[in-house]
């Protein structure tokens, strides 16, 4: 039996085809994992939504690209007022 490669795009079951399935999971799996923090240099940046990644040790809040994160990057963090 060949190994299954799709990883999380296997909830699709045979709809969509081989490669579009292979192709979304590639994307899913680098979306989710944790990459380096430009500001306390963690690896502990998490993707919030699209486009906006926060760390989860420092808080720093900044925008990137949608799956991944740039190497250059504008950092903004979020002041809180108290």
């Amino acid at each position: 039996m060949a190994k299954n490669k799709t990883g999380s795009a296997k909830r699709f079951g045979a709809r969509y085809g081989k490669t579009v399935k292979d192709k979304f999971g590639a994307i899913e799996a680098m979306q989710r994992q944790k990459y380096d923090c430009p500001q306390c240099s963690r690896k502990a940046v998490r993707r919030v939504a699209a486009g906006i990644w926060e760390c989860q040790k420092c808080g720093a809040k900044f925008a990137s690209k949608a799956f991944t994160v740039s190497k250059t990057t504008t950092i903004k963090t979020k002041v809180l007022e108290m």
